[in-house]
């Protein structure tokens, strides 16, 4: 199982081909059709320096991250020009500046409460970051305890495991419906082969690479 130095590790050696110099393109194309009100406060775990925060943050929402690395959280307001307050809970470090606040600490070890003041959720590259063992636990922690109305988006991938060593991993559709089936109806609203956009993933060996969106309404 990857333990949190694997991550820290990544990002102190600039191994972070997963982060995107971009908005997500599907966070753009679906997120309006959620129909959120613009004050609602967005959960972006294991978020890194993820521009999609920026995104959400000027849609009006009030956006909350959680991620390990703490360089990661200090590029991220630093690039985006950004001086946060700062101040210390028993879930880590809390950045805090404008509508964008993130946590610098273990995504297990924000609590219920916090996690009810969550209206939505954006979830690019947590789900497949986690390892099978994990996933679970994940889910039913972080999902299970948002406002019981939450609406998210989800993304995974598809591919042969067996292939390429995760992460990111491939979930399947069968995985998911089961990992969320306790507080959500899971609904794929767009997926597309896209290994000829990421030749990367070729070179280690895949013949086919699905990107799936999901929509995930909350139903407690």
């Amino acid at each position: 199982m990857m333990d949190a130095e694997f991550w820290l590790k990544r990002w102190r050696e600039g191994a972070t081909g997963f982060h995107m110099t971009r908005v997500t393109p599907l966070l753009t194309k679906h997120w309006p059709a959620f129909g959120l009100p613009s004050s609602t406060r967005v959960l972006v775990p294991l978020c890194g320096k993820s521009l999609d925060m920026v995104w959400l943050a000027a849609q009006g929402h009030r956006v909350l991250g959680v991620e390990l690395a703490p360089m990661a959280v200090e590029q991220f307001f630093s690039e985006q020009g950004l001086r946060p307050s700062e101040h210390v809970s028993s879930m880590g470090r809390h950045y805090v500046a404008g509508n964008i606040e993130i946590i610098c600490g273990d995504i297990f070890d924000v609590d219920a409460q916090t996690l009810s003041t969550c209206g939505a959720a954006f979830d690019r590259g947590a789900l497949v970051a986690l390892p099978k063992e994990l996933r679970l636990r994940y889910a039913t922690h972080v999902y299970g305890n948002l406002a019981r109305d939450y609406r998210g988006m989800l993304l995974t991938l598809e591919y042969e495991q067996s292939r390429m060593q995760g992460p990111p991993f491939s979930i399947p559709e069968v995985e998911v419906r089961s990992l969320f089936r306790n507080h959500t109806e899971p609904t794929i609203i767009d997926q597309m082969d896209i290994l000829a956009k990421e030749p990367k993933f070729k070179d280690r060996g895949l013949d086919r690479l699905l990107s799936v969106a999901w929509r995930l309404q909350g139903s407690r």
